[in-house]
């Protein structure tokens, strides 16, 4: 197959995606090897490029692609990771390029083999969806909203009904028409209609399991200020116990720092630039105060609530209509503070791709999806609700106990710390690896109090003394630690000090 374009389809008919999601876009990308046409349908318009699409709410908080994330979609999209990477996405080693901060203290810098991409999320979007436009049996039907599943003979769906945005209609729709399907994915998000779909067409209701977490959160971009320099990519302040609050700031395409503050205890999130900067002050370390105090806001700060856990358990289902699948956020939608919403997306389409070309055909195949997707998403799952309901009993317990042992190892033993990465990006750590983080658990308990400077050699009180770098002129949009008022326009525009983060910078 080549590189850059999808093969022809499989001769399996048509299939219909609801929603241009991660979760859309990546099983678009499964079904094109398999089906002879793909249509995508979505709400809103699509840009070209990295612009805006309204059906993400959360589309301008800070984003990564971690690295199951990443790897997933290189075997659906061979050659992805250069295409973001030329778009400007910018590669984290983890923790090597980055100041994390863990529940018990700064974790030692040094490469773990794991790595993410991080990057706005319209660019992350807009490179996917260039990929999937050059696929000849894609298409996207932009300003679209199906209303309906269209049900068939012996429990299958064979087709959507959908209506189309016009201006002039009284209603603001035209019309709705059938769109004839051998194979449908709903991938419309949080937002799904597919329990009131099927309902309409006589089929009960899935299960639902619902967690309140209280998370809230705050974003905004920044310029970082001209001439400054780090060591670091990206800077992590992760919740800890008796403290839910994170935050963390990435280097995303432009220069530009992508920050995001969250609240896990129900608390109002920062609404502005200066409540953004107190909040920062109060977090477990001052160094992300430090750093925003003299960069150049681009644009508002924008927050989002509401964020909790809701699983739909559709594998549950005795009758079920075959050729009919939902995945992503409108199967399983997890709180965002633990980042895994994309992992999730991806693998739900790598599921979709290995269960259709074993099979061999899309009819029939609709039991072992719902039954392996509910499979892949459940470590997802009880990662996001772990702390939203805690757990009771001496198992519980026990294992609360060792993971306190694990992220107190963490800050001295590259061991542990790398056990403690692979467990929060939901990778199956080497047993070797378990075995020596488990060793160093296990010893005494340390007498001295972790570090509590960062481990940077441009950052905190052990940070090298430098030459004064010579005046630079002020850049429009680009923060000289003077207040004055904000360029306007867009902040994609804007100039920013370059080359940002710059380690050899003199």
């Amino acid at each position: 197959m080549d590189a850059r374009v999808v093969g022809r389809g499989g001769g399996h008919g048509h299939a219909v995606v609801i929603g241009s999601s991660l979760a859309g876009l990546t099983a678009a990308r499964a079904l094109a090897g398999f089906m002879d046409q793909v249509t995508v349908i979505e709400r809103d318009w699509l840009p070209r490029g990295p612009g805006r699409r309204r059906g993400v709410p959360q589309a301008r908080h800070t984003h990564s692609l971690m690295t199951d994330a990443h790897q997933g979609l290189e075997q659906l999209f061979p050659g992805i990771g250069e295409d973001l990477a030329r778009a400007g996405a910018v590669h984290v080693r983890i923790p090597a390029d980055m100041l994390l901060l863990g529940p018990a203290g700064w974790l030692p810098r040094r490469d773990a083999g794991l790595s993410m991409l991080s990057a706005g999320r319209d660019l992350l979007d807009a490179v996917i969806r260039d990929r999937l436009r050059a696929a000849p049996q894609v298409t996207f039907l932009p300003e679209h909203e199906v209303v309906a599943l269209q049900g068939g003979p012996q429990d299958t769906v064979t087709g959507v009904w959908a209506r189309g945005r016009d201006r002039r209609a009284p209603d603001g729709w035209t019309p709705r028409r059938l769109i004839p399907a051998e194979f449908v994915v709903d991938a419309s998000g949080r937002g799904s209609h597919a329990p009131r779909w099927l309902a309409e067409l006589g089929y009960p209701p899935p299960a639902e399991t619902v967690t309140v977490t209280g998370t809230a959160y705050a974003t905004t971009l920044y310029a970082p200020p001209v001439g400054h320099v780090a060591d670091f990519k990206s800077l992590l302040l992760m919740a800890a116990p008796g403290d839910p609050r994170q935050a963390v700031l990435n280097l995303v395409e432009g220069g530009r720092w992508s920050v995001t503050l969250s609240t896990g205890d129900g608390t109002v999130p920062p609404a502005d630039h200066a409540e953004l900067l107190h909040a920062a002050g109060t977090l477990r370390h001052p160094l992300l105060r430090d750093l925003i105090e003299s960069a150049t806001p681009l644009g508002p700060v924008y927050s989002c609530g509401g964020t909790g856990n809701r699983r739909r358990h559709y594998e549950k289902l005795r009758r079920w209509p075959d050729q009919f699948l939902v995945v992503g956020d409108a199967l399983a939608a997890l709180d965002p503070a633990h980042g895994h919403g994309m992992t999730v997306a991806v693998q739900c389409a790598l599921v979709l791709d290995q269960l259709l070309t074993a099979h061999g055909t899309a009819v029939g195949i609709s039991h072992r999806l719902r039954r392996a997707l509910a499979h892949r998403t459940a470590p997802a799952w009880q990662l996001s609700t772990r702390t939203a309901v805690p757990a009771d009993g001496l198992r519980a317990r026990l294992a609360g106990r060792y993971a306190s042992r694990v992220a107190a190892a963490a800050t001295t033993d590259p061991h542990a710390a790398a056990l403690l990465l692979h467990l929060q990006q939901m990778l199956a750590p080497p047993a070797a690896l378990r075995q020596r983080a488990l060793r160093a658990a296990l010893r005494p308990a340390r007498r001295t109090a972790p570090a509590t400077t960062p481990p940077s050699e441009t950052h905190g009180p052990q940070a090298r003394r430098r030459r004064p770098a010579a005046p630079v002129p002020p850049a429009i949009g680009v923060a000289t630690g003077s207040a004055r008022p904000r360029p306007t326009g867009s902040s994609a525009q804007w100039p920013t000090a370059a080359p940002a983060l710059d380690p050899q910078r003199p």
